[in-house]
């Protein structure tokens, strides 16, 4: 398992962060890392993707920042040319996957199903995104999936929050959970820095709290 996975995995949360104006960038980072969560997925979602991406890798050196909603192999290597650090893809791609295996780029592909959790595994790959969690079934799907697929581990995104985020961390199967309500686009584009850092701070409490 990579430094990157394992740094996920010991964080508990990947803050799904859209960026819509590059210098939102680094300061997004460091409201974060204030509240205790040292890992950040900026989605290329927006035009700003890429520079924002390059801001923190360049600027946040604590902040390990990956790149999200990444759809193919073009966006993967703009992101990595960027700085990102890991790629996580709503689906399974496999050309973005056989490209990141190849050059030990750590990959989260999202899957949903039986099939696309085996394709993820003979690439040799065993912490895969599940989404959208909250469509297919969330924790009663994984725990179900996880059953056959023995050292699986699964980062869901779509629907966890600050209500739910206990009963994900408590899961034996979940590494790390994925989500945006701790910096919202609104928050983000109205500048309430302080209140990123203050849910950031509840959300690592709760998961120091499942984790003893």
């Amino acid at each position: 398992m990579s430094s990157v996975v394992e740094k996920c995995m010991a964080c508990g949360l990947v803050p799904v962060v859209v960026i819509e104006n590059v210098e939102d960038a680094v300061p997004t980072a460091e409201a974060l890392l204030a509240g205790g969560i040292n890992t950040m997925e900026i989605t290329f979602r927006t035009a700003a993707a890429r520079d924002a991406i390059k801001a923190v890798a360049d600027n946040v050196p604590d902040m390990l920042v990956g790149a999200g909603t990444v759809l193919n192999l073009e966006q993967c290597k703009t992101a990595l040319e960027a700085g990102a650090k890991f790629i996580v893809s709503p689906g399974f791609d496999p050309e973005t996957v056989d490209y990141c295996v190849e050059n030990q780029i750590p990959i989260l592909p999202g899957v949903a199903t039986p099939t696309e959790i085996m394709m993820a595994l003979k690439k040799g790959l065993n912490l895969v995104k599940f989404f959208p969690a909250n469509v297919y079934g969330g924790l009663k799907a994984m725990k179900a999936l996880s059953a056959p697929f023995v050292g699986l581990k699964f980062l869901p995104t779509g629907g966890v929050s600050a209500d739910t985020i206990k009963d994900y961390i408590e899961s034996p199967f979940i590494a790390a959970v994925g989500g945006s309500w701790v910096c919202t686009k609104a928050d983000i584009s109205s500048h309430n820095f302080d209140k990123i850092t203050e849910l950031c701070r509840q959300a690592r409490t709760a998961i120091d709290e499942c984790r003893g």
